[in-house]
């Protein structure tokens, strides 16, 4: 039996509290009583916010799993460094599942849990690159953003080669470039563990 879960908005003003609450308002709250985040869309500073309130919220609650499904094109790396170190952060164990897309930030944040806890439905596609920039300015300016860049492009490297196994020169030549994967080549390459089909196929 689940515990009492609290509204995940918190209190609110008496007279706040008289207006309807909105239907994906009402959904995050369903969802989030089964202990399951929604991450779609974007990854920017919302998502992480959204996203790291509801973990905060459910390991408040109790230490039963939470289960984390995503669908991302990615977005701002940072934001998903944010995601990623909350994730590790929380005591509560997490399990994602990927699903639709799960690129570039949003293949990041996969690889926060342990391979064992990673999974694919059957049509997820997975993109794993180096991080983009449009860096404009002076000289200058384009030099310390160029050299946080590299540094930024080792770290994912190093996150991907420890999450999936493989060597740190084959995944910096991998995401040279775009590097597309189903789910299949994904489950071979390391980035998950096993492909499902439907729920009941997550430990209980």
């Amino acid at each position: 039996m689940n515990p009492v879960l609290p509204s995940y908005l918190g209190e609110e003003p008496e007279e706040e509290k008289k207006t309807p609450a909105r239907p994906e308002d009402a959904l995050s709250e369903r969802f989030l009583k089964t202990r399951t985040i929604l991450l779609t869309g974007e990854v920017d500073k919302d998502l992480s916010e959204k996203v790291i309130r509801h973990l905060l919220l459910l390991e408040s609650v109790s230490s039963d799993p939470i289960t984390i499904l995503v669908d991302s094109p990615g977005g701002d790396v940072y934001a998903g460094f944010s995601i990623f170190d909350m994730i590790r952060f929380v005591k509560a164990p997490v399990r994602i599942v990927g699903m639709g897309l799960i690129a570039s930030a949003a293949a990041l944040i996969l690889l926060a849990v342990p391979r064992e806890r990673r999974y694919g439905l059957p049509n997820s596609s997975y993109l794993i690159h180096q991080p983009l920039s449009g860096i404009q300015g002076v000289a200058s300016d384009i030099e310390i953003h160029a050299r946080e860049l590299e540094k930024t492009k080792l770290r994912l490297n190093e996150i991907i080669a420890e999450a999936t196994g493989q060597s740190l020169e084959r995944v910096s030549k991998d995401t040279d470039r775009d590097y597309w994967m189903n789910a299949q080549e994904a489950l071979a390459y390391g980035l998950i563990e096993k492909i499902i089909a439907n729920r009941d196929e997550l430990p209980a």
